[in-house]
């Protein structure tokens, strides 16, 4: 099969440090070239993949150094030159939300876009309805709700190669934070949930320009704490060790979270995830395999204290079972060829590697 993947530009695929949605695309693109399909991959220059390499753009647009720059005309132009060698592929894989609709209208029978944010957003509702013959894939059932009547195909969880994601049986006894310090990740909660626990915490997190005003003011105090260590950014040649050395990874949300990739490599590294019960998570913890779902901190108080009666053998099977690449990579064929095989179908929507 002739597959075209089609990624955002903000990173690298996979990103050099954070980045969820182009490290997904990432490992899809890698795992359907294993399974023998031919994938072209539209990205930045600075990709690293198994697949063909179309370079859309000579570096990533978040850490490249240019003052200014347009991400817009940047995409305009990649999907321009989608459209252009359209005719060579079977299936158009998108992951750039909704930015190609006006553009591949008549050929929305052989897409397939794969949302990968939150949904609950003003006049997103109007443009689904518009544009209503696009099939569509969602990465949670929740991340469905603000959007119940789109033309949705299936949910696919994410999944990841294994191989970076070394498993370690003894961690070293921190809880550790991973992702964005923003509001809605709160991790002011995880700060507080250690303390209180009396463990340390390391706290492995970029600062976007937007949050920079959250960070310097509610979380960079309370970072002056003997058990708290804030380490910054990393990539992945760094959470193999991060991860893996945790007790746990705490993952204390305050938002409609449409997947979480952090769990899933917390996981991939034997680490239990106590995680508040909201957005995804309880589609992505198996509440007392591969984490613990808790409500508020008194919970989470008690599940740091019990997280280390799980298995850590079992939480690395939870992954293999679940998120692995080729699992993700096998569930999007499926679709595919439901796209080949009969043009704009009428959804059946699937659900795979659901939680237990």
């Amino acid at each position: 099969m002739k597959i075209a993947q089609i990624a955002p530009l903000y990173e690298g695929v996979p990103p050099r440090l954070y980045g969820g949605t182009e490290r997904v695309v990432a490992h899809l693109a890698n795992a359907l070239v294993d399974q023998g399909h031919e994938v072209t991959l539209f990205a930045s220059a600075d990709t690293q993949t198994r697949a063909q390499l179309a370079p859309m753009r000579a570096q990533a647009l978040r850490l490249d150094p240019a003052p200014l720059k347009s991400d817009l005309a940047s995409h305009l132009s990649m999907l321009h030159e989608v459209r252009r060698r359209a005719h060579q592929f079977d299936v158009l894989h998108f992951h750039v939300d909704l930015m190609h609709f006006p553009f591949f209208e008549d050929m929305a029978g052989r897409t397939l876009t794969t949302l990968h944010g939150r949904l609950d957003i003003a006049d997103l509702p109007g443009a689904y309805m518009r544009w209503s013959r696009y099939p569509l894939v969602s990465i949670s059932r929740h991340q469905r709700k603000p959007l119940p009547f789109a033309n949705w195909f299936a949910t696919i969880p994410h999944g990841l190669d294994e191989t970076p994601y070394a498993f370690q049986p003894k961690p070293d006894g921190y809880l550790a934070f991973l992702g964005r310090i923003a509001p809605e990740k709160r991790p002011d909660r995880a700060i507080e949930i250690a303390k209180k626990a009396g463990l340390p915490l390391k706290i492995a997190a970029k600062v976007d320009a937007a949050d920079a005003s959250y960070f310097a003011q509610k979380i960079k105090p309370m970072l002056d704490h003997p058990l708290v260590e804030f380490i910054g950014e990393i990539g992945d040649a760094d959470k193999a060790k991060f991860l893996g050395g945790a007790r746990a990874l705490l993952f204390p949300i305050d938002w409609p979270e449409p997947f979480g990739l952090v769990m899933i490599e917390a996981m991939a590294c034997g680490t239990p995830v106590i995680g508040w019960r909201c957005g995804s998570v309880p589609e992505v913890i198996e509440h007392g395999v591969s984490g613990l779902i808790v409500e508020d901190e008194s919970q989470a108080l008690e599940a740091v204290r019990a997280i280390g009666k799980l298995d850590r053998h079992r939480v690395r099977e939870a992954f293999e079972s679940r998120f692995s690449a080729h699992a993700m990579a096998s569930a999007y064929v499926e679709q595919y060829k439901r796209l080949i095989g009969g043009g704009v179908l009428p959804p059946q929507d699937h659900v795979y590697h659901e939680a237990a």
